[in-house]
């Protein structure tokens, strides 16, 4: 364990003691300080890339580099409040500029490190962000929108030695190793967090930071990470997305280490769960699926045994994804949160659980209230009886930025709705059935979309599957699946598969192949890029 040989016999981290320690009434100590202080030796992150020497640092030395990027930016003019982002790959850097962005009381916004121009410059305007924190690999895309960006009035840049005009490098931007003044305040921060977008310009999602450890005590020693010895929690997926940096703030609040994979690769992710002995990592179903589908010789390669808490979101996971994983990994490591940027986390779903509710999302997280509200307002108390799922927690983030109305909007008494929808079984599991702008509506039947993905992705040639509603003149809709194969089947018969599982309406009318199904950055399939090609294919075929 990375510890002082004095703390051998603790436990690894203690959550009570923490809660009262770190943000007590009477003491406001932040998190990265008081391991500093407690467990200053124990790694706090390794950056570990391909053919790169591995860099890992200690919580003393991380604390007092994120100390130095604060007072850094206090230096250039941060205030409490102050629009700071970030851009770029998963990395030391970018975790010491969250921590900073955090501990100077900023508002800090992501910028997923794959936009193009157009994408940046609207993300980067609409935040009105001051000040900038950015990889050098994406100097040349913020150097072709600089001139869109009135209020960027510093850009700091690290990982490259090219200079460009009005750009401070990372060493120049570094100040003093004092405690920042900012310190203390930490409950003034904000992540604005812009959501995936599959329906239209994203909106920044607003979330108070501070205090976090009152908010998810309670889910991680559910999730059982204070009975691990050592948490080493891997970032699988991109920190721009809220899950996975949601997961790893919370994991270093509690004094874990953070090992960093600069970008997906699932050979490479296997690497790093050997090496370093990984227990815990949160993931979308696209890296999973990529995983598993790797060939036997290469996955007994690695020794995958040290996983303990493997936490599934993002988007839902099939059944048969579960199966590959459970083949794969510890079958006791599998969690399944339901959630979203708006909502943190909603429901849990245990391990064992996995395989006895088939398709539920769990039961509702420790804190958390969940109504489930029929079309006329009114609260559905009855079991197997769809209805759209509202929340309310602490957790709830605060307002989409420059968009009151859409947050209120979404708002009813004191919960707060992302339109999906949802039913609850007789023991009061939850399971999601769709977002309701996804629903299709055929021959004046309501069908769900997910309940067909999961019956396709069942047959032993589809790798992934979507499935959408497209406009037509007798159905109303017609329900089309586009389908990622891994061997040769045809459409009819797909077609059949559907239709010997599934009632007449739920059955495709329309099977398009294509190579890749499109997403966004947090692995969101682009369901109005598939409408497109669903037409597109229609009028073709015409």
């Amino acid at each position: 364990m990375f510890v002082n040989p004095a703390q051998e016999n603790e436990m690894f981290f203690n959550f009570h003691e923490l809660k009262f320690t770190v943000y007590g009434s009477n003491v406001t100590m932040d998190h990265l300080t008081y391991h500093a202080e407690t467990v200053g030796d124990r790694i706090a992150v390794i950056d570990d890339r391909p053919e790169v020497p591995v860099r890992r640092i200690n919580y003393s030395s991380f604390n007092t580099l994120v100390n130095q990027l604060t007072n850094g930016l206090l230096e250039l003019g941060a205030v409490l409040g102050s629009h700071i982002a970030w851009w770029g790959n998963n990395s030391l850097e970018t975790l010491a500029a969250m921590h900073a962005i955090r501990k100077a009381g900023g508002v800090s916004v992501p910028i997923p490190y794959r936009s193009t121009p157009g994408e940046a410059s609207y993300l980067l305007a609409h935040a009105d962000a001051r000040i900038l924190i950015i990889e050098a690999t994406y100097l040349p895309v913020l150097s072709s929108i600089r001139g869109q960006l009135p209020a960027l009035q510093h850009v700091i840049s690290y990982g490259g030695t090219e200079e460009y005009s009005g750009v401070m490098l990372w060493e120049d931007a570094l100040g003093k190793v004092h405690t920042p003044t900012s310190e203390g305040k930490a409950e003034n921060a904000l992540t604005m967090i812009y959501t995936s977008g599959t329906t239209g310009k994203p909106k920044g999602a607003m979330r108070r930071v501070g205090g976090e450890i009152n908010q998810y005590g309670a889910l991680l020693e559910f999730i059982g990470w204070d009975k691990m010895e050592e948490l080493i929690f891997l970032t699988t997926g991109p920190l721009y997305h809220s899950g996975p940096s949601g997961f790893a703030r919370r994991a270093q609040l509690v004094g874990a280490t953070i090992v960093c994979q600069y970008t997906f690769d699932p050979e490479d992710w296997l690497r790093l769960v050997d090496t370093h002995r990984v227990s815990a990592t949160f993931s979308a179903p696209t890296p999973i699926r990529r995983i598993t589908a790797l060939s036997k010789e290469t996955k007994d390669t690695y020794d995958v045994s040290s996983m303990q808490s493997m936490i599934a979101n993002a988007a839902p996971w099939t059944m048969a994804l579960k199966r590959a994983y459970l083949r794969d990994f510890p079958t006791d490591s599998l969690w399944e949160i339901y959630g979203s940027t708006e909502l943190s986390v909603c429901t849990v779903l245990a391990p064992e659980d996995q395989l006895r509710k088939p398709g539920s999302c769990g039961l509702p997280s420790p804190g958390v209230e969940i109504r489930l509200i029929d079309d006329e307002g009114q609260i559905i108390d009855q079991p197997d009886t769809p209805g759209e799922l509202y929340a309310r927690s602490v957790a709830l983030f605060d307002t989409y930025y420059k968009a009151e109305e859409k947050y209120l909007e979404d708002h009813l008494d004191g919960f707060q709705t992302v339109g999906d929808i949802a039913y609850k079984d007789t023991d009061g599991y939850f399971y999601i059935c769709d977002r309701k702008k996804d629903m299709i509506i055929t021959g004046g039947v309501n069908v769900y979309p997910a309940e067909i993905e999961n019956v396709l992705d069942e047959h032993p040639k589809v790798h992934e599957v979507a499935v959408v509603g497209v406009a037509d003149e007798e159905w109303g809709e017609v329900v089309s699946a586009i389908v990622v194969r891994n061997g040769e089947c045809s459409q009819e018969e797909l077609i059949e598969f559907a239709r010997e599982r599934l009632s007449g309406p739920k059955t495709p009318k329309v099977v398009i192949f294509a190579d890749e199904l499109p997403k966004t950055g947090s692995g969101k399939v682009l369901k109005r890029e598939l409408r497109n090609q669903v037409d597109l294919h229609i009028q073709s075929e015409s």
